[in-house]
């Protein structure tokens, strides 16, 4: 490895330190907010437990996520920000 290219990373480690510690500020911060699932679910007018069979979760993963106990993540936020911005497109291609 590059001695500039390691240095910079160790300058890197070492303000990830500080922020973690509370020492230094971040100088940026993204927060993303989980789907609102009951509302995309209404968006496209199904039941829970249609929902749940379309998108292949149990129907009480479902209400954990429409009930704010526990939030989608991964592919399963994914699936439902496609779901939520292009619900035709993404209804064909889930029935199919």
């Amino acid at each position: 490895m590059e001695p500039a290219l390691f240095d910079d990373l160790l300058q890197s480690l070492k303000e990830a330190k500080d922020i973690a510690k509370g020492n230094v500020q971040a100088s940026r911060r993204t927060i993303i907010a989980p789907p609102d699932v009951k509302a995309v679910r209404e968006q496209i007018g199904l039941s829970q437990s249609e929902f749940a069979r379309l998108i292949r979760v149990s129907v009480k993963t479902l209400q954990n996520w429409e009930q704010h106990r526990r939030n989608p993540t991964g592919p399963a936020a994914a699936l439902l920000k496609i779901v939520g911005t292009a619900p035709d497109m993404a209804l064909k291609a889930l029935h199919a």
